[in-house]
Formats: structure tokens, sequence, C-alpha cells
């Protein structure tokens, strides 16, 4: 049995522990709650592809994993409701249907500025920032990407973005319109570098023979389940949801059936 069937089986194992029957669970939604979470009688999960903390589907098969898509499937479990699961090419896009209401919850980077167009739970993930290189490249550690010359590629309206304008001073900061853009442009030479959280990188390189995720880091993610304002009647049982979560195996089950590397240990 190979590495990645037996990566499989483990985490579809602890996904059944997990989901199962846990001690920890939150208190039972009302009518109120579900009214608030979920207004248009079912869940809708926003995701995108290729992200292990969104949308991913293994090698080989069609299995889809994904820390939101999981946490969404057991939070409309939760609050009895049909889940739908919405896909788009991007975070910009989920966080932008999020704020209009188009969406009910994702998971996603908790940062000041998306607080102030959705809101969170407190971070159930903490991810390390990176950046990931193609085959024969010369940069052996993040500390030596700002240079001429060199050009990073971020998702389009990603916090990534933002951070690395300001940042970086002499190397170009590229926006994509996509993970798939950022593998094509990885391969051509166009980019040299690609930054976002280590959990994309490290699954855009086993599309990338010889691509490396560069050791060290630029800053970290908080990762946390976030739906739109104003549904405040939603919020302490969504926190519980949230918490309970950490506790009775259900975001570790999303955690191994997604294959998510990189997370923060310090």
């Amino acid at each position: 049995m190979n590495l990645l069937r037996r990566h499989t089986l483990l985490g579809l194992f602890v996904a059944t522990l997990a989901w199962g029957g846990c001690a920890f669970v939150p208190a039972a939604p009302d009518a109120q709650v579900r009214q608030a979470l979920a207004p248009a009688g079912q869940l809708r999960v926003g995701v995108y592809a290729g992200s292990p903390t969104s949308l991913v589907q293994q090698p080989g098969t069609q299995v889809r994993a994904g820390v939101a898509l999981d946490l969404g499937e057991a939070m409309g479990r939760e609050l009895q409701v049909p889940v739908r699961v919405v896909e788009f090419s991007r975070v910009a896009q989920v966080l932008e249907a999020l704020k209009a209401g188009e969406i009910d919850v994702t998971f996603t980077n908790a940062t000041e500025a998306r607080a102030r167009d959705v809101d969170f739970t407190p971070p159930l993930v903490r991810l390390e920032l990176g950046y990931l290189v193609p085959a024969g490249s010369a940069l052996q550690t993040a500390d030596e990407i700002d240079m001429p010359k060199v050009r990073v590629g971020v998702s389009q309206g990603s916090s990534s973005q933002g951070v690395l304008s300001q940042r970086l001073q002499q190397a170009s900061v590229v926006p994509v319109p996509d993970l798939k853009a950022a593998q094509q442009r990885l391969a051509s030479g166009d980019l040299q570098a690609f930054a976002t959280n280590k959990g994309i990188l490290f699954e855009l390189s086993g599309a990338l023979p010889g691509a490396r995720v560069l050791p060290g880091r630029w800053g970290l993610e908080h990762l946390a389940l976030a739906i739109p304002k104003g549904r405040d009647a939603g919020m302490t049982w969504l926190r519980e949801f949230a918490h309970a979560s950490q506790h009775n195996g259900v975001l570790a089950a999303a955690v191994a059936r997604s294959g998510l590397r990189g997370m923060a240990t310090d």
C-alpha cells in the first residue's frame, strides 16, 4: 500500500471516528439560530479549488476534501439543513460572495481588513506563509526573495497581494487570476516564485516536478470560520461549533482528509 493510499485511509478512518458520535458538541440550534446561519433553508458553503484549506480533489480519485468543505458539511449536519457547496476560482471571489450574503459560511484567513466585512470565529488553524520556486531555481530561502528581476506571483485580491505589495521593495508582485495560472506561469518561467500559505504551496508543488517550498516564512495566516455581517443571532452557536470541532475530532479529520501541510508549530 503506497503512502498516499495509507494517508487517505487514515483520514477517512479519523473522520469516521470524529463524526460517529462525540462528547464535545455545540448546543442544539433553535429556529432562530438556523434562520440566522442558513436563511435560504440550506447552508451555502463557499470554497475555491486548489487549497487544502478550502477544496482539493485527491489524486486519481473523485474524492473531494478540504477544511472549508468538511467543516461546512459538519455544520450543516448540526444545523439539520441541506448543504450546497458553491465553488469559486479564488479566495477573493469567495469573500465577495460572503460579504454580499450570496453564501453563508467559509473557512479563511481572519485578517483585520476582512473582519470589517464579515464576522469570524476565533482562529482554528495557523498556517505558515511562504514561497514556492520552480525546478532549477537558485533561490534557497525566503529571505532571498526580495531582489531585482524576481517576479513573485500572488492570488489576485488575496491578503498576500496586499502584504507583499507593501513589504517587497525590489521584487515585483504579480497578481494571477487563479492557482492554475500560477502553476502554469511558474512552469514557463514567467514567475520566479509564488507566495501564499504553505498548505497551497505544498499542493502546487506536487504538480510541478522539482518545485520547492522554501525554508522560512514571511508571516502566518489565522484561519477561522466566517459568515456575513448581520447574523448575530447565530454567532454564539457558531463559536460553540468551532470550539467543539477542535475537541471532538471534526477539525482533525478535516485536516487529515485534505492533506494540509505547513501548519505552524510555534
